[in-house]
């Protein structure tokens, strides 16, 4: 729980800042209109509104910006959907949020010249495992009514961006801080990891993106990297150059512990063998010895029992394939991965 907690917040931090809102809608949201939105006058709107008539929801954004040509507000309201199931009434929340914003924008006087309640775009943003197959609009909710009815009935509709369906997505050659948040979410080996942060710091590396650097780096080490790196303790970083140097050193790190396990059980097999036989053989065997059972022990932490064909193969290998291998490790998201 306490996880999932840092995970909303660190996720409504970075949706707090404007370039990541403006990478999701130029990313994401594929419609001709977007090309007509003026994104440098994008500005966050207080949602005390909600928070005062229904159940608290820390983790909505709600955002608006200027058409090019007009001189009127599109409000964008951002949900981000954590749990980890689906919810089938989601048309009907965000119909009951939508109606709240104009309410609000109705008694604070804040609407526009035109006097006319301004278009909204709803968004859910989802993250959760299950395939998201709930209605993305309220009309597939409603019984069928009588006949002359249906002209009566209320309707809305959200837009879904479900993170699953870019996971495989490779990074865009133009800046989009939002694909690299996809992809770090969904990566696999700390190698996934340093090729995608090696271009978010290139993308953020002007002084006025200080803030959203730090909510990166934020996002990094209180979710991503203690899901990635189970009991390593972190110490705090505030930049995403800290998290690059962290996640270097790291890699040496056990490159270097891994190889130094080997060789001294390697060793240790080697005089345990010398002595019984006798011959500087016995000792070369036994280094080798220990360094087959150490790569068949990481890999099955790795990736669990190994096959028959896996462990002949191990067995006849020489030293220049087992180091090889031994480094493979650190990288590969599967077994077949280990031997390319």
């Amino acid at each position: 729980m306490a996880r999932r907690t840092q995970h909303d917040h660190s996720y409504r931090l970075l949706f707090s800042q404007p370039e990541m809102v403006a990478d999701l809608l130029r990313g994401f949201v594929d419609q001709a209109w977007v090309e007509s939105l003026n994104m440098e006058t994008l500005e966050p709107v207080k949602t005390d509104f909600i928070t005062r008539q229904l159940q608290e929801r820390r983790a909505d954004c709600l955002w608006r910006v200027r058409w090019q040509e007009a001189d009127s507000w599109l409000y964008i309201y951002l949900l981000l959907e954590f749990q980890s199931r689906p919810d089938r009434w989601m048309p009907l929340r965000m119909l009951t949020y939508v109606g709240l914003l104009y309410q609000m924008l109705v008694q604070s006087g804040s609407l526009g010249r035109s006097d006319k309640l301004p278009p909204v775009l709803p968004i859910v943003l989802y993250n959760g495992e299950p395939t998201w197959q709930a209605a993305r609009e309220l009309s597939l909710l409603l019984e069928e009514p009588p006949e002359g009815l249906a002209l009566f009935q209320p309707n809305m509709r959200y837009l879904l961006i479900d993170e699953s369906d870019y996971k495989h997505e490779p990074l865009p050659e133009t800046r989009n801080l939002v694909s690299a948040l996809f992809r770090l979410e969904h990566s696999q080996t700390t190698q996934d990891i340093r090729s995608v942060l090696d271009a978010l710091v290139e993308w953020v590396s002007s002084p006025e993106q200080r803030e959203v650097k730090q909510a990166f780096a934020a996002w990094m080490q209180k979710v991503l990297l203690p899901a990635r790196l189970p009991g390593v303790e972190l110490k705090e970083m505030q930049g995403l150059d800290e998290v690059q140097n962290m996640l270097e050193e790291r890699v040496r790190r056990w490159t270097k512990d891994w190889k130094q396990q080997g060789l001294e059980e390697g060793r240790e097999e080697g005089r345990e063998e010398g002595r019984e036989e006798g011959r500087e053989e016995g000792r070369e065997e036994g280094r080798l010895l220990g360094e087959r059972l150490v790569l068949q022990r990481q890999l099955v932490r790795r990736f669990g029992e190994l096959d028959a064909d896996t462990l002949q193969r191990i067995e006849q290998a020489g030293e220049a394939d087992l180091q090889e291998w031994a480094d493979s490790i650190l990288d590969a998201s599967t077994l077949d991965e280990v031997f390319l």
